[in-house]
């Protein structure tokens, strides 16, 4: 029988599939958790955020994708190995920040309380968009950015024919018209079109281009 060394664990923790403490344990000779939990802590390794981290696995960065995140099977891994972390991450990160039903989408796992607890803890900030809740970086610049950004998300999947006609006709007659002094005169409009929506529409037809050059080309 091989002495006990932590080069016991990584072929279990290199698998494809996760695996548990008791697993570990018995790779290293029935040890104690203690004991287990001590040649752990010499390689690089995960606990899985969800299944109240019973799976392990090796600590890869090949392995993560875009939100630092990788599965093996159902159990889930974060590049930074607290669900509470990781939802703090994405928040900072984030371009136009994260409701609660989009975080629990990606992550798989209920994510309420983190949100809470990050905003009373003053690590996020969130905003009533739309009837719903948007979490975003604490951070004064970074949060602006991505509370504009999803402002305009917003007024983008709310584009109707009927509001477009009305950006588009509002700057034939005014092709020099920036979104703010579009959205000045739409104002009457029924039902009201804000300059969200002028800039989602801006945006959409890359308007801002038409207007530098003083309006369409003629034909």
């Amino acid at each position: 029988m091989p002495p006990r060394s932590p080069d016991l664990l990584l072929p279990l923790l290199s698998a494809d599939s996760p695996v548990t403490f008791e697993q570990l344990q018995r790779a290293l000779h029935q040890a104690s958790r203690a004991t287990t939990f001590r040649y752990l802590a010499q390689v690089r390794y995960l606990r899985s955020y969800n299944h109240n981290g019973r799976f392990y696995t090796a600590r890869d960065p090949d392995r993560f994708d875009r939100f630092g995140l990788f599965a093996l099977g159902d159990a889930w891994f974060s590049r930074d190995r607290s669900l509470a972390a990781t939802v703090r991450r994405l928040l900072g990160e984030s371009a136009d920040g994260f409701t609660d039903r989009e975080l629990r989408q990606l992550l798989h796992v209920p994510v309420q309380p983190f949100l809470r607890a990050a905003v009373r803890g003053g690590q996020a900030r969130r905003e009533l968009l739309g009837g719903v809740y948007v979490y975003f970086s604490n951070d004064p610049q970074r949060g602006a950015q991505q509370l504009q950004a999803r402002q305009l998300r917003c007024a983008a999947a709310a584009l109707t024919p009927e509001v477009i006609i009305a950006v588009l006709l509002a700057l034939l007659r005014d092709p020099g018209a920036q979104p703010g002094a579009l959205a000045q005169r739409l104002q009457g409009h029924s039902p009201p079109i804000g300059q969200t929506q002028v800039q989602a529409v801006f945006d959409r037809f890359d308007l801002a281009e038409v207007v530098k050059k003083g309006g369409p080309t003629p034909c």
